[in-house]
């Protein structure tokens, strides 16, 4: 079975979006919520699961693993994202409309790698 185009995009923006946990953690870091312990070894645990989730959307026997991975870790994701909106210092100097509207995506993202559970 051939996979469609969008799907190997979707796994390239995930590993990308891991790597840059390893490059570029202090980002990461100032989002982490407060509550949340060990803030850097989840950083690059999370980074590490968007490598993992994204290569296994490549590969066919992997990729039904990797969708519900994935719409898992975006679930768990939600946390930093409600995070982020409890207060101007937890949003990290992000407009608030900004992280208003990373919750839609978050969900579509979610529907993304949904769709891909039918073909």
């Amino acid at each position: 079975m051939t996979n469609h185009w969008h799907l190997y995009l979707m796994g390239a923006i995930y590993i990308i979006a891991g790597i840059m946990h390893f490059i570029k953690p202090k980002v990461y870091l100032r989002i982490m919520p407060r509550y949340l312990p060990f803030h850097k070894p989840l950083v690059y645990l999370s980074g590490l699961a968007e490598i993992i989730l994204g290569i296994g959307l490549f590969f066919n026997p992997t990729k039904e693993i990797a969708i519900y991975g994935i719409i898992a870790m975006l679930a768990v994701f939600l946390l930093v994202h409600f995070y982020m909106l409890s207060s101007k210092k937890a949003g990290a100097g992000f407009p608030k409309w900004i992280l208003l509207l990373r919750l839609p995506l978050q969900f579509a993202l979610m529907y993304w790698a949904f769709y891909y559970l039918k073909v």
